[in-house]
This record gives structure tokens, C-alpha cells and sequence, in this order.
């Protein structure tokens, strides 16, 4: 009977060893036709491939803030979100008031998505203080650019009430600068920017800097921003660098999703990168030395940590 007791007690160990790591993983990026979307496919499927009892999942979302808010249900355990959004769902700020989510972690920052202030040489702007009285698009409202547009004016003693405001698609208002209707938009996107390339090819325009000294006061308020520059030659006609601020692009997960699991997650992750960046050429501007900066103190997953710290980003 002991013989027996044992050998149970056994094998039930053996079948818990081999279902541990196991993962039910729901991965939310955005819309079936973001770029995003077809990224997370992949992924899942190398997660599939590589983790033993691993069940991940690539689901349409509505954006980074309906990323989150899933994770805040339970629903997602992964998703994609600006390093922003990240910390105000944490401390249950702006969208997020009443809804704090501690279970928030960093798995990777993928990449900085600058704010590109794009201006016709015509209007006489050389900064964002001479944007005051001034026509500008600032985004489809309720976007995250009239969100950097108002921040930006704010630390610089100003307000959206001292433009004249549109509300416009980056296509829409590249259109209308290019038919002297505006005198600049604002777009916060990754480079190349399809918009900003129109703009400045068909136009005679520049990108404003936004100073190291203006980061730093937006830094002291608002901890997700970073420095970052627009190489020259990223558009026509631009042939210094730009200085501006920018907003990191990261993967969140749920603190639940066990350290084990999270760090298989991260090994397959990077270790497949030449094929994911190969395959989606939106990776190529991330770098794996820099996930875990700019993230504005949201605490990396203790998984991820612990890979990181194997290949040395991270003490």
C-alpha cells in the first residue's frame, strides 16, 4: 500500500511539473488591419511553439487603452499600450480615475514614438510658443495627440485655448497644409510618418524642436516622456537632426502570469527577433537594450526581469 501511495504521489508530482508552466494567454495589439495585429499573431504562435503547455491567443482590441481596460477585467494578459497609458491605468489616473490596476507590469518597451510639430516656413513658427494664434491640427479629438498637444502647451504656460484647433486625421490635415489651409499639424507617431513625408515633400515646412529643457519640465510632471531625436534625412528637406519628446511604445502583462512562464515568454520573444523583424518591419526600430528604459517606473514583470538580467540589460 505504501509502494502504491507512493507511486501515486509520484506521478500526480510528474503531471504537475509538466502542466506548471502551462498558459492560458490572451495577446490584444488593435484592429485586425493594424500593424500591430498580425505581430501578435506571430508571437502567439511562436509562444505556441516553444512553451511547453503554452495557449496563446492574438485578439482584436480597440487600442491601448481598451488593452488595458481588458486587463483590468481579466480578460487580456498581454497587450499593447504607451508607456503613458501603462502608468495612469496603474495609478488609476485620467481614463483610468477609480480604476487603479496594481497587476500591471512591463514585459518589453518596444520603441519611442516622437511628437513631430510640422509647420509650413510661411506661417513664421520656430517654436511651440509662436504656435499660440496660430492654425493647427491637433488630432481626431479624444486621440492621444491632442493629449501631447495640450501637455506640452500647458508646461510652457499656454493652453489649446490659445490655437485655433482643428480636429483632424494625420491625412486630412496633410491635405489641408498642403492647400495652405493650416499652418502646421501635430502628429505623434513613429518615423517615417507617412503624413509628415507628405508634408514635407509637397510643401515648402519644418519640424519644430521641443528642447532638452522642455522634456525635463514635462519629465518633472509627467514621468513617461523621453528625449528623442529625428534623424536628419528622415524627411525631405530636413537635413539637421531634431530634437523632441517622445512617449515609448511597450508590451504590458499582468502581474498574475507566473515568473516561469513570463520568462520563457521574453527567451522566445527576443531570441526569435531577427525573424520577427524580418517578417514586421515596424519591430525594426525597437531595440532589445533598451526594453526596459523609458517606462516611466512601471515595474518590469519579475519574469522578464529575470531574462533581462541574464543578457545584461538589466542589473
Amino acid at each position: 500500500m505504501k509502494k502504491l501511495l507512493a507511486l501515486v504521489l509520484c506521478a500526480a508530482a510528474v503531471l504537475c511539473a509538466a502542466t506548471a508552466s502551462a498558459a492560458d494567454i490572451n495577446f490584444v495589439t488593435a484592429g485586425t488591419a493594424s500593424t500591430f495585429y498580425p505581430i501578435s499573431a506571430t508571437v502567439c504562435q511562436l509562444w505556441n511553439d516553444n512553451i511547453e503547455g503554452m495557449r496563446a491567443t492574438a485578439t482584436p482590441s480597440g487600442g491601448g487603452i481598451d488593452n488595458l481596460n481588458q486587463a483590468y477585467d481579466g480578460e487580456a494578459q498581454i497587450g499593447i499600450a504607451n508607456a503613458n497609458l501603462v502608468y495612469q491605468a496603474q495609478e488609476g489616473l485620467a481614463s483610468f480615475e477609480g480604476f487603479a490596476n496594481e497587476n500591471l507590469r512591463i514585459f518589453a518597451g518596444l520603441y519611442l514614438n516622437p511628437n513631430q510639430v510640422v509647420v509650413t516656413k510661411d506661417s513664421g513658427i520656430n517654436s511651440l510658443e509662436e504656435l499660440i494664434g496660430k492654425h493647427i491640427s491637433i488630432g481626431t479629438a479624444g486621440s492621444t495627440t491632442v493629449d501631447e498637444a495640450a501637455i506640452h502647451l500647458e508646461i510652457l504656460g499656454s493652453s489649446l485655448d490659445g490655437i485655433k484647433a482643428e480636429y483632424m486625421d494625420t491625412s486630412a490635415a496633410a491635405d489641408a497644409i498642403s492647400n495652405k489651409q493650416l499652418d502646421g499639424v501635430w502628429i505623434m507617431a513613429g518615423t517615417p510618418n507617412a503624413a509628415v513625408t507628405q508634408i514635407m515633400t509637397t510643401t515648402d515646412s519644418k519640424i519644430l524642436p521641443i528642447t532638452a529643457e522642455t522634456v525635463e519640465a514635462l519629465k518633472a510632471e509627467y514621468p513617461w516622456y523621453a528625449q528623442s531625436v529625428i534623424p536628419a534625412g528622415t524627411y525631405a528637406g530636413q537635413d539637421e537632426d531634431v530634437p523632441t519628446s517622445a512617449v515609448k511604445l511597450t508590451l504590458f502583462i499582468t502581474a498574475d502570469v507566473d515568473e516561469e512562464t513570463v520568462y520563457q515568454m521574453t527567451k522566445v520573444f527576443w531570441e526569435n527577433w531577427d525573424m520577427l523583424t524580418e517578417t514586421h518591419a515596424a519591430l525594426k526600430k525597437a531595440d532589445p537594450k533598451e526594453a526596459c528604459n523609458d517606462v516611466a517606473g512601471v515595474p518590469i514583470h519579475e519574469g522578464a526581469a529575470r531574462y533581462y538580467r541574464e543578457i545584461g540589460i538589466l542589473e
